[in-house]
């Protein structure tokens, strides 16, 4: 490998550090890798074949010494005084997500994603829709894909889908997107940006800065915050919504999906059709919609991605059906209001299992209560949030909630207890899985093995 004299370090040893490592030893760079924890399981097997110096353990601010490209993990905030230190010394500071960017072929265009709950779920429709309508789709990002994995591969004439968040965003440069979706926006990750709401804003709508008059921007109407965002961008404005016919978007008219541009407009399918359920879902739809009509995708595959998607492992997921009681699997929950937007699409009386986490993001869980309509019979929590979760419900009035901090498989045995025939029980925790596991799709695959034994 011929090296390019300079020195790369990238913080934190997840997906996209692994990725980000692998492709700045490709590019040229002496690497090394940092992370707090001192060791981590599987990391030299996924970094043999590439030169770096391990540094895990290592305090960031004496890791970054010497560094002309540091590359940050989503979780680091851009506004740790380390950064700041290294800038000063001359390192330039990324993310992720804006190193991908950069080594991707310039021809390829990118349809982002953001917003606070749906990004998973319109991010692979989204992908769907463009492979439907015979685009070469590479679907990254947040999503699970780090961009720099895929980055090299790109050509001209391909598309980027991407799931962009919050702790991506804040760090980008030169990241561009040719059509950026916005779904919503409510309170989450409060806790990184520093307990103030504008911060967590602010960091999504970098999502903007970068485009142009020839670029899109999908927002959505019937959220107020979202829809102001359209003062942000030189992009042209698409509007989606469930309330309103907007001049130009996608809407709702007598049960069908259309979508108008310059006075043209397009039936596509009828709600009823598509097999992702909730209203949120039909939300989500809207907006992959936009993106995917902006840049001239042919209608009828565009219908057939809609008809054909299933959705996402993880996101309202059905398991199995035991006994007459229906297990679902919504792991991706990891804030109270997509645990609001699971409950909505339960159609059964349902169990709810909340916390199964040991991270606090200072969630109000008081909002997820006042929105169960009826349709929780009974909710069991576990995990650090526990706490938070039984003050919401004195403060609401509900009952019965149940603690159980034994292993999940406690939570299951009691779940199943109280589960009459004809019920739901749903995991769809409204916290962060960290603590006790990895990931939310840790947390679900486990889930989803132990209801199968049960």
């Amino acid at each position: 490998m011929e090296k390019n004299g300079k020195k790369a370090v990238v913080i934190g040893m997840a997906k996209s550090g692994i990725a980000s490592a692998k492709l700045l030893y490709e590019l040229g760079y002496d690497v090394t890798v940092n992370d707090m924890k001192t060791d981590i399981k599987g990391l030299k097997e996924e970094l043999s074949g590439i030169e770096y110096k391990d540094a895990l353990g290592v305090d960031h601010a004496e890791a970054v010494k010497g560094a002309d490209l540091v590359v940050l993990s989503p979780v680091v905030p851009i506004f740790s005084p380390f950064v700041d230190e290294a800038r000063a010394a001359g390192a330039e500071v990324i993310g992720e997500i804006e190193l991908g960017y950069r080594y991707c072929n310039r021809g390829t265009k990118f349809i982002c994603i953001s917003g606070t709950n749906g990004k998973t779920t319109t991010t692979a429709l989204t992908g769907e829709l463009f492979k439907a309508a015979g685009k070469h789709t590479f679907v990254l990002g947040n999503i699970g894909v780090p961009i720099t994995a895929h980055a090299r591969e790109t050509k001209a004439g391909d598309y980027v889908v991407a799931e962009t968040a919050a702790l991506q965003l804040e760090s980008i440069a030169d990241f561009h997107a040719n059509a950026f979706g916005m779904l919503n926006i409510t309170e989450d990750h409060l806790n990184r940006f520093q307990y103030k709401m504008e911060n967590y804003i602010a960091a999504k709508c970098r999502g903007f800065e970068n485009q142009t008059e020839n670029d899109f921007a999908a927002l959505n109407y019937d959220d107020p915050i979202v829809r102001d965002m359209a003062k942000l961008t030189r992009a042209r404005i698409l509007y989606f919504s469930q309330e309103i016919e907007p001049e130009n978007g996608a809407f709702i008219r007598n049960g069908r999906i259309i979508f108008r541009m310059d006075g043209k407009e397009t039936d596509l399918i009828a709600t009823s059709e598509l097999r992702i359920p909730g209203k949120h879902n039909i939300e989500n739809a809207l907006c992959a919609i936009c993106l995917a009509m902006s840049q001239g995708l042919d209608a009828e595959g565009v219908r057939s991605g809609l008809r054909e998607f299933p959705g996402v492992e993880h996101r309202i997921e059905f398991v199995r059906e035991k006994d007459g009681v229906a297990w679902i699997n919504d792991s991706k929950g990891t804030n109270p209001d997509s645990t609001i937007k699971a409950v909505q699409a339960m159609t059964r009386p349902t169990i709810l299992l909340l916390g199964v986490g040991n991270y606090d993001k200072k969630s109000d869980f008081a909002p997820l209560f006042e929105a169960f309509d009826g349709k929780v019979k009974a909710v069991i929590a576990s995990g650090l949030n526990v706490p938070a979760i039984k003050l919401a419900a004195e403060k609401t009035g509900y009952s019965p909630v149940y603690v159980n901090d034994g292993p999940m498989i406690d939570m299951l045995k009691q779940a199943e207890e109280l589960a009459q025939s004809g019920d739901a029980v749903l995991l769809s925790p409204a916290a962060a899985s960290w603590g006790i596991y990895d990931n939310y799709e840790q947390r679900g695959e486990i889930f989803k093995e132990l209801v199968n034994k049960l």
